[in-house]
């Protein structure tokens, strides 16, 4: 019997970390008489492409892995598949089916069933079911009764079976044998479900039972991974450290089992972080592990309504703790449209969380998903959310539609100006022209719908252009300073082969620069990385710049200050140039 596990994903570089695991599982159990075979698809792909393949496979079993992202788009696949494969069993499966199968299976009667809660037991149960009573729909039906954590199709009945109980992590199969398959794809790994704390908008709040894969398991699939040299690895723990001696045991190994290329990602609750774990992760070469923290609000009030345990003050503490390492990418998360969170609230929780200075400040949206809390209250809230999934909200009692809107444009401009660290420099100087930072992207927010921006791709360069017109219509001082500042922004992260059209000229320096390089070439002494290149060549791999600000410590003092941007050297954080200051004064005596 031939069976294909799908998973559409939102792009390409995504991998679906479940249906690995469920093949994996089902292969290892052994059911023989059955081929079980994985399609990966994306929701930018053409629904006909996919329908072709499938058709091409003609499997007698179909298993969709459903989520937010992509419930709609494979609805369609199943309703169109049916037609086209009239005789297909279809089951979904996945957290946007699981707490409302009966609805989706009313809506949904091309479907004969859902897999509720974790997959890989029930999908080994119901291949056995289907594979050793493939002759008898009567044996199958009597089969399927017996099988825990589904609802099906009975004729005209949805029959409901017992919950299953939950898998010790010890049971489950390392799904990554074949590296080849996940060439260019983010990898996704696991080592251990649930969550102990019951934040109302998430729906790991539901599953209290927490509990975790044994270490010495999880360190041989970790040097797996660092022998085949993956470049990043994303626990999708929920919070990867709220049991000290786990968290302690894996960072430990990653660290002394540092491959020079293997990134790890994690999210964990900052202000569980001990002491120990930052001194451990304060040691480890930079850009090895990054850190995901979600905020979410620094509103007590708020906090409190969603049932987060939390405090700002720790969080503070230990996000400066860890950043004085700088050695470590911190992502923190906000999200707009939580209860008792209105639109000042929000901007005092946006300057709360800016201030700390992270790498990324990630903006998200509430989304009221199915069997969480948060659905059960958002009556009480006033909450008001789009029908199609993704669920986000459009409206609450403190947060109206048009504030909403305009906190989306806030979160574009957060995501240019901010989280692509191409303009660091630039923003941190001209923070200081406004009340606080979220004014700052408030007002450049409105800028943007004013002039229609919002409509258009930009290009690079353009950002800094519709930068340089935001500043001189809202008559911010010293504009030329902000344009040294951007050109600084610029050759730090690139080395620019085209020369932006307000750069100075640096022609009347032409001779000091050349004499510079000369200087290098003969006796390296800033360049040292460049040793044995002769000057044109020296000239060509680094840029040097001539300031007429002091830009590097955000000082509008004027005077001349020649600065050398060298890209083999860079910043393990933010990607940018090693800058040093040229001296120019003598080069004329070479």
């Amino acid at each position: 019997m031939k069976i294909l596990l799908a998973a559409v994903n939102a792009k390409y570089i995504h991998s679906n970390l479940a249906v690995y695991s469920m093949k994996a599982y089902a292969e290892k159990k052994g059911c023989a008489g059955a081929e079980i075979k994985l399609a990966e698809y994306t929701i930018n792909q053409q629904q006909d492409v996919i329908l072709k393949n499938i058709y091409r496979e003609k499997p007698e079993i179909l298993c969709f892995s459903c989520y937010i992202w992509n419930i709609s788009f494979v609805k369609e696949l199943i309703r169109n598949i049916r037609k086209i494969l009239p005789h297909i069993i279809i089951w979904a499966g996945g957290p946007e089916v699981s707490y409302d199968a009966e609805q989706f299976l009313k809506e949904m009667t091309q479907a004969d069933g859902v897999m509720c809660g974790e997959g890989e037991q029930t999908f080994q149960e119901l291949l056995e079911c289907y594979v050793n009573c493939k002759n008898s729909q009567e044996k199958i039906e009597e089969k399927l009764k017996e099988i825990p954590g589904i609802v099906y199709r009975d004729g005209r009945e949805l029959v409901r079976t017992v919950p299953r109980e939950i898998m010790n992590m010890d049971e489950l199969v390392f799904p990554y044998e074949n590296m080849s398959l996940f060439s260019h794809k983010i990898i996704y790994y696991e080592s251990s479900r649930g969550c102990p704390f019951s934040c109302s908008y998430c729906l790991s709040s539901i599953d209290k039972k927490l509990r975790f894969r044994s270490l010495s398991l999880v360190k041989q699939e970790l040097q797996f991974f660092l022998d085949h040299q993956v470049p990043q690895v994303k626990f999708v723990d929920r919070t990867f450290n709220c049991k000290k001696e786990h968290a302690m045991e894996i960072w430990k190994y990653v660290k002394e089992h540092d491959n020079g290329i293997t990134n790890f990602h994690f999210e964990i609750a900052a202000d569980l972080l001990t002491e120990e774990e930052i001194g451990l992760i304060r040691t480890m070469r930079p850009g090895l592990i990054q850190l995901e923290i979600g905020v979410q609000s620094t509103n007590e009030r708020t906090l409190k309504e969603i049932r987060r345990k939390t405090s700002f003050e720790e969080i503070t503490r230990k996000v400066h703790a860890v950043a004085e390492g700088h050695n470590v990418h911190q992502h923190l998360d906000l999200i707009a449209g939580l209860p008792y969170e209105d639109y000042e609230s929000f901007g005092k929780s946006f300057c709360d969380v800016y201030s700390l200075k992270p790498q990324q400040l990630q903006l998200g949206f509430l989304k009221v998903l199915k069997g969480a809390y948060m659905q059960e209250m958002a009556e009480d809230y006033g909450c008001v959310y789009k029908e199609k999934e993704p669920y986000e909200v459009l409206g609450t009692r403190w947060l109206s539609y048009g504030e909403i809107s305009r906190l989306k444009g806030i979160e574009e401009m957060t995501e240019v100006y901010y989280n692509s660290g191409q303009f660091s420099h630039t923003m941190k100087a001209l923070e200081a022209e406004f009340s606080n930072a979220f004014a700052m992207y408030e007002a450049l927010a409105d800028f943007y719908e004013a002039h229609g921006y919002f409509e258009v791709s930009h290009a690079r360069i353009s950002r800094y252009e519709i930068l340089r017109e935001f500043l001189r219509e809202k008559g911010i001082k010293d504009p030329d300073f902000y344009d040294e500042l951007m050109i600084y922004d610029l050759y730090a992260r690139e080395n620019m082969k085209t020369r932006p059209a307000w750069a100075g000229d640096l022609k009347p320096y032409k001779k000091q620069i050349q004499n510079f390089y000369a200087r290098e070439a003969e006796h390296p002494d800033l360049l040292k990385n460049y040793a044995g290149y002769q000057a044109k060549q020296m000239e060509k791999m680094t840029h040097l710049e001539v300031f007429t600000y002091r830009v590097t410590e955000g000082k509008k003092e004027k005077g001349c200050y020649p600065l050398v941007f060298d890209y083999k050297q860079r910043d393990p954080l933010t990607y940018g140039a090693a800058v040093y200051p040229a001296d120019l004064e003598e080069q004329e005596k070479l």
